[in-house]
């Protein structure tokens, strides 16, 4: 499998769990598919600050740690350089970042084949707590109930794997963390693609995959 370079990230024991930690800077490493799917996070507790109050130098062209985790079961998710090719507006905003606990891709079977568009069924966990991710696709908080959909804007293929994308969001609905949410980033996936091989039509497949969302604000006027 092709590796891509990529910031450092430091996976730190503790508590039988991991902490994920951006490592700012110029030092980079070779970061596969494998080595992201097994990303864990661990609780940090709950913290004072609002969503969305981190340093607004934090953006869409650097590396950043991570908006500070909020509430109950939240967990502080670093991000990495994203691609030129998917990265949101100059001016975007991190507010958010989660990573998939569990999640599949599911494929149906047609002219014998499983092709087509996939529909995602996940649990994130990050800045806020935990997202349920589903079928629209659509991204809603477990804690607060606001919810958004998106479109996708563009990908970066990544060998092996499903492409990491940038989506575009066009509905939002109840109020919470989700609700200035503009861009969503689909990064370092791993898994997921399209079962080989013949099938019967209307059969479905699920298959498991990973990822890190990063959550984007539009830029302030």
């Amino acid at each position: 499998m092709a590796r891509t370079s990529r910031s450092r990230f430091r996976i730190l024991a503790g508590a039988g769990m991991a902490v994920v930690v951006a490592a700012i800077g110029a030092v980079t490493f070779q970061a596969s598919a494998d080595e992201v799917s097994g990303l864990q996070a661990k609780a940090v507790g709950p913290q004072t600050e609002a969503v969305g109050q981190q340093a607004e130098a934090v953006g869409p062209e650097a590396e950043a740690a991570g908006p500070p985790a909020v509430g109950p079961g939240a967990r502080r998710i670093g991000v990495p350089r994203i691609p030129s090719s998917i990265r949101p507006p100059a001016g975007s905003r991190l507010v958010g970042a989660y990573i998939v606990t569990t999640g599949t891709q599911t494929y149906t079977c047609t002219g014998g084949v499983f092709t087509g568009a996939s529909a995602p069924e996940a649990r994130l966990v990050g800045t806020a707590g935990w997202i349920h991710h589903t079928v629209g696709p659509k991204w809603q908080s477990e804690r607060d109930k606001s919810l958004i959909t998106a479109t996708k804007t563009a990908e970066s293929p990544r060998e092996g794997t499903i492409p990491e994308l940038l989506l575009t969001v066009n509905s939002h609905s109840g109020k919470g963390i989700l609700s200035n949410v503009s861009y969503i980033s689909r990064l370092y996936t791993s898994g997921g693609v399209a079962p080989a091989g013949s099938c019967t039509d209307g059969a479905t497949k699920a298959v498991p995959y990973k990822a890190l969302y990063a959550f984007w604000a539009a830029k302030r006027k």
